[in-house]
């Protein structure tokens, strides 16, 4: 039986029970093991692997308090790598109580709705664990808290302080440390960012992880995963033994995503080998510590359809797992040499930053070059070389792949829209109308000035841009692409009436500057030899201007003509 596909499954037992391909990251748990981390951070971009990740290291350390249940969980691991790397790793197979938080579910607009979340998902884990309500080593006034907290009738203080004690529950009743997981710390940190509740989140995210990671004594060790690495000052407050492992480290490097041997390995499973050059050209292209990585949301999904269908397209799975918010600010508030940095990567060219180990989300308004670190922690722009100047680590980095090329295509397009929506552009109407072609050269000018180009794909850059603009009027209809006479006019305007004004404007790319005005000419002369016209005077219109427009970059030369 083949396997299935694991869309969007995150639960490592569901994986290896129901017969879904597993891509075998279980030497994650001899590097964890070998380096002996206590409090290890890992921060990858979403959708990497983190909480299927976290789900094996439950099955694998979990002392379930059931003999059968943790031979079961056991035999989860047959035929894993781990399983072949010696008994001074296996012999810790389930040896340890554990305590497993998600905080990806506290992500609303307001922090009570937020705390809810987060109170719904630690009453769920001390749930999970209420078997101590019956162990003899814990006082009644401990039971006492603990069914407080476990139904959702705790204080504010017993909530922030539950990793602790829950901890301390687990080791009177089994004489063992306890192993914490929390995946997706950030989650919540993000989400009080955009929605104004920020302070109130940090303080409840530093109280409930200093409490269980700094002064617990019954802690074995812990990993947390999220995106981004968050201040030690803003969250880990007196953690010195926390060890933050990015995309910048060597360590680990393998472990979240796939490697090209592991795509490939895939692909020639499901007999699609013949397609690998797409998907590296769109899901490859990461760089963590010294591997090259693919996207495995991006890779599974694209290996989902190329399944049903060996001639699929690729298509932008990962940009639709998010809002893409950090993104959309740094277009929303770019300047001009910003925007001219935008316009750099998007032409797949790279560009150098200063990297700042340690971010908070309030750093995103007043530091262009920390945004710049929140897009490259993220995944939104990968690395091609590192070096150092003085004290400080630059990394010179790019736009890892055709996915994420549309990702910032879609958001500039969707910005550049949102922001003509608010212009009045009756002075160019008014100048077309008059047939003055340097009023139509300035505005479009200025224009071109205030908004991002593609210039990679520039002849659908400035259709789209001067469409958009044209597209405004409620007074004339905007055609793109219109079929006409011998070929194909780039835009037609014309009025509803037939005794109202038509216009055709053809576009060229100048490959020069100096080039533009004799380009805008030729662009003008295209409309009377290939007769496109013809069917507007076929219509019944007879006022009819053509123009021809030339662009270069941030200029442009309108010429033209009126009947």
């Amino acid at each position: 039986m083949e396997y299935a596909l694991p869309i969007g499954i995150e639960n490592f037992e569901e994986i290896i029970t129901q017969n879904y391909y597993y891509v075998d990251k279980s030497l994650l748990i001899k590097e964890l093991l070998d380096l002996k981390g206590k409090v290890n951070l890992f921060t990858r971009p979403r959708r990497f692997g983190k909480t299927l990740n976290l789900s094996m290291l439950r099955y694998f350390f979990e002392d379930s308090g059931d003999a059968r249940k943790n031979e079961t969980n056991r035999n989860l691991f047959d035929g894993l790598k781990i399983m072949d790397a010696g008994d001074i790793y296996t012999a810790q197979m389930g040896q340890y109580p554990v305590i497993s938080l998600t905080l990806k579910s506290a992500k609303q607009p307001n922090f009570d709705s937020a705390f809810y979340q987060l109170k719904n998902e630690i009453a769920g884990e001390f749930s999970r664990h209420n078997f101590l309500l019956n162990s003899s080593e814990l006082s009644e006034s401990e039971k006492e808290k603990f069914r407080s907290i476990m139904d959702w009738k705790g204080s504010y203080d017993e909530y922030s302080g539950a990793l602790q004690f829950l901890s301390k529950c687990l080791f009177k009743a089994t004489g063992k440390k306890s192993v914490i997981l929390i995946d997706e710390y950030d989650v919540p940190l993000e989400s009080a960012y955009f929605g104004g509740y920020y302070e109130k989140m940090t303080d409840f995210i530093r109280s409930l992880f200093e409490l269980g990671l700094k002064t617990n004594d019954e802690l074995e060790f812990a990993v947390i995963t999220g995106c981004l690495r968050i201040s030690k000052e803003s969250i880990f407050t007196g953690l010195n033994h926390l060890n933050i492992i990015s995309v910048l480290n060597r360590q680990y490097s393998e472990h979240f995503g796939f490697t090209a041997e592991e795509v490939r390995k895939m692909m020639v499973y499901y007999h699609r080998e013949n397609r690998f050059s797409d998907m590296q050209q769109w899901y490859d292209g990461y760089s963590f510590g010294d591997k090259d990585i693919y996207n495995p949301w991006s890779v599974i999904s694209f290996m989902y359809d190329l399944k049903a269908d060996i001639y699929a397209f690729p298509r932008a799975y990962w940009a639709n797992t998010s809002s893409n918010e950090i993104v959309r600010k740094l277009i929303q508030n770019a300047d001009q040499e910003t925007k001219a940095r935008i316009e750099l990567l998007l032409a797949g060219k790279t560009m150098d930053i200063q990297i700042h180990e340690e971010v908070t989300y309030e750093d995103i308004d007043g530091n262009e070059e920390q945004l710049w670190n929140f897009l490259y922690f993220t995944g939104y722009l990968t690395k091609t070389g590192e070096w150092m100047e003085g004290r400080n680590i630059i990394l010179r980095v790019v736009i890892p792949n055709e996915e994420l090329k549309s990702v910032y295509d879609n958001i500039v397009l969707g910005w550049f829209k949102e922001n003509i929506k608010k212009q009045d552009f009756r002075d160019l109407y008014q100048a077309m109308e008059d047939g003055n072609t340097e009023k139509m050269t300035s505005i479009l000018t200025e224009q071109l000035m205030n908004t991002i180009s593609f210039y990679d794909s520039a002849e659908n850059f400035y259709h789209g841009f001067l469409a958009g603009i044209l597209v405004q009027s409620r007074k004339y209809i905007v055609k793109s692409n219109r079929e006409s006479g011998n070929g194909r006019s780039d835009l037609v305007v014309k009025s509803p009436s037939l005794r109202g004004r038509a216009f055709i404007l053809e576009l060229k790319i100048s490959k020069h500057i100096d080039e533009l005005e004799k380009d805008a000419k030729r662009a003008l002369q295209q409309i009377y030899c290939r007769k496109y016209r013809e069917d507007l005077h076929a219509e019944g219109y007879r006022r009819i201007t053509c123009y021809g427009i030339s662009f270069y970059r941030k200029d442009c030369e309108v010429a033209g003509d009126t009947e």
